[in-house]
């Protein structure tokens, strides 16, 4: 098998050294040059996530990957996620064909419906409709990715007759993922479509994700379609031991998950929950061997050929995620090429 390492961020608002919050230009100049980085290191992929609240300073993760993409030469520049369900099929292909030009085809899209809310009021859609909006978006998507001219009846979308989209694709069809966080039938949109699937792995231990990469496999199979990759992605820090690597990330990751889990009704969140999911999660927190072993398993569980470790968590400073990523590539692919041969 051949394999594929990534790292994903949200552009979560840092902390800098007097320890008070960066502004949020500082934040995104300083995710574009973690892109570059994680392309000097090694690393196949960089994805970039979409929010609109304060504590994320990446709205538009199309135009950092572009910055990215004019700065670097190979790694693979990718959303993580494109919020289809508040956003437009037809903006959506532009820009990232626009971004697969600039990048000669390294441009990737993950579809999916996002885990805030957010932006649906603020491009005004009705909460009410987020079934049906992500349902007819991702068919529209779905046919549009492929570039030519393009017909399309919609209903909550804009209709089409017989228009191309510019600019035209250079390289094949986008390539697209669909982001999944749990649910069964999102597996079984992204095998219908005959696409990708990336599983969102935010807490629990990755074996319990195994069904729905066997059901992605099945489902293409019984469809009649091409096997597809699997990829997945976790949450992560590495230091140069694991008891520094747990000191580093636990209050930016207890700060974020509490006011997150206070929005959403989780109830009280403390040391034993970060425990637990460094130690039985899919959380890859530790040494490069530590982190190694914990992705090694979770590509064997799920039979994933592309691991993605999303290195920004909260407060977390620039340049603890330097050193992270610094690691990462240099370290632990390493490693866990060799786990796995």
């Amino acid at each position: 098998m051949s394999f594929e390492f990534g790292i994903d961020t949200f552009g979560d608002v840092t902390e800098g050294p007097d320890g008070n919050l960066l502004p949020h230009d500082q934040v995104v100049r300083n995710v574009v040059d973690e892109g570059v980085l994680a392309d000097e290191v090694g690393l196949d992929a960089i994805g970039i996530g979409e929010h609109h609240r304060d504590d994320f300073a990446v709205s538009a993760p199309d135009m950092l990957l572009a910055a990215i993409a004019a700065r670097t030469g190979r790694i693979k520049l990718a959303s993580a996620v494109t919020v289809l369900s508040s956003d437009d099929p037809v903006r959506v292909f532009e820009r990232f064909s626009t971004l697969d030009a600039i990048s000669a085809g390294r441009a990737e899209v993950v579809v999916g419906r996002g885990s805030f809310t957010e932006s649906f009021p603020l491009f005004g859609y009705n909460l009410g409709d987020y079934e049906d909006l992500f349902e007819e978006k991702m068919a529209m998507f779905a046919q549009l990715r492929h570039g030519g001219r393009q017909s399309w009846e919609g209903q909550l979308t804009q209709s089409l007759d017989d228009v191309e989209l510019y600019p035209t694709l250079a390289n094949g069809p986008l390539k697209t993922w669909v982001a999944v966080g749990g649910s069964p039938q999102s597996v079984l949109r992204a095998a219908h479509y005959g696409l990708p699937l990336m599983l969102a792995i935010i807490g629990g231990p990755v074996d319990r994700f195994a069904p729905f990469a066997d059901l992605h496999r099945r489902a293409l199979d019984e469809m009649g379609k091409a096997p597809q990759p699997i990829g997945y992605h976790s949450y992560g820090f590495i230091g140069r031991t694991d008891q520094e690597a747990r000191e580093t990330l636990y209050q930016p990751w207890l700060a974020q998950t509490s006011r997150i889990g206070a929005e959403r009704g989780w109830g009280r969140i403390d040391r034993a929950h970060f425990n637990n999911e460094a130690d039985h999660g899919a959380m890859a927190v530790g040494s490069p061997e530590t982190v190694a072993r914990k992705i090694a398993h979770g590509l064997r569980a799920l039979g994933a050929t592309r691991f993605q470790l999303k290195v920004s968590t909260g407060r977390l400073s620039h340049e603890a995620i330097l050193d992270t990523i610094g690691l990462y590539g240099t370290e632990v692919v390493p490693l866990v090429r060799d786990m796995l041969a």
